[in-house]
């Protein structure tokens, strides 16, 4: 278990968590250089994952690395002000609860918690593909997150929109979550190809809706990018998400900065 003078020796260390519908992964975060200044600690995302068994999760987490400091959470959800608003992929019992109040009551640490999609985009324009446009006049950026449903963060500008949540615009007569995330791929046993196609229209709806400069594709398939990238005929430019599995821990520090 990590020490606690190692978890906090510096100043702009901050615990990032992100709470997933299948897993919660943390560490501490130097929000300076935007790297783990530990190896990540996992767990899996409890069933069912209502209020009391992912906050006993969580507070589980943080005393994991005995942290004594500033907490920052991402939460596949709407948030404002620590309160959640939507919880589509977790119990709807979550709706009305303040997280950042529950960690901050137990804890005795300041905490913020942010949309997690939103979260793994702070990090990707601050630190990784999208560093060039994160500046006025960059123009528009949407990160779209492929995992157990779609998360997105549209930027302007460098400027973060909260809680967009276009994963659940209306595709073939569902949420496009159903069709087009990776999780849907591994239930429906698609190809690359097929699936691939599936993506494409959903990034061309976005593409009608914003015209977005940039789409960066997150999630931990965009590790596998080569293998649906081939499939996607878009006008805008589209890369990978370039911090991978960590975007979404170190997004949730930057909060604290938004």
């Amino acid at each position: 278990m990590p020490s606690r003078e190692k978890s906090s020796s510096k100043k702009s260390a901050i615990l990032g968590i992100d709470i997933g519908g299948t897993g919660i992964k943390a560490a501490p975060v130097d929000t300076e250089k935007g790297a783990l200044l530990a190896e990540r600690y996992r767990i899996d995302t409890p069933r069912p994952a209502t209020p009391k068994k992912v906050l006993a999760a969580l507070h589980g987490v943080i005393d994991h690395w005995k942290w004594e400091g500033s907490v920052g959470c991402g939460f596949p959800g709407v948030m404002k002000d620590g309160e959640v608003y939507t919880a589509a992929n977790l119990s709807k019992k979550w709706i009305g609860v303040n997280i950042r109040d529950e960690i901050e009551k137990f804890h005795n640490c300041k905490a913020t918690v942010i949309n997690d999609a939103d979260a793994a985009g702070l990090a990707e324009m601050k630190f990784g593909a999208g560093m060039k446009r994160n500046n006025p006049g960059g123009g528009v950026v949407l990160m779209v997150t492929l995992g157990t449903g779609i998360g997105t963060a549209l930027f302007v500008d460098g400027q973060l929109v909260r809680n967009t949540e276009f994963g659940h615009i209306e595709m073939d007569g569902v949420d496009a979550e159903t069709r087009a995330s990776a999780l849907q791929r591994e239930i429906q046993k698609l190809s690359w190809k097929k699936w691939g196609k599936r993506v494409d229209k959903y990034l061309r709806h976005m593409e009608r809706y914003l015209s977005p400069d940039l789409f960066i594709i997150g999630g931990g398939v965009s590790s596998s990018s080569d293998k649906f990238f081939p499939y996607l005929k878009l006008r805008a430019e589209v890369v990978h998400a370039e911090m991978l599995n960590d975007a979404g821990i170190v997004g949730a520090a930057l909060g604290h900065q938004i």
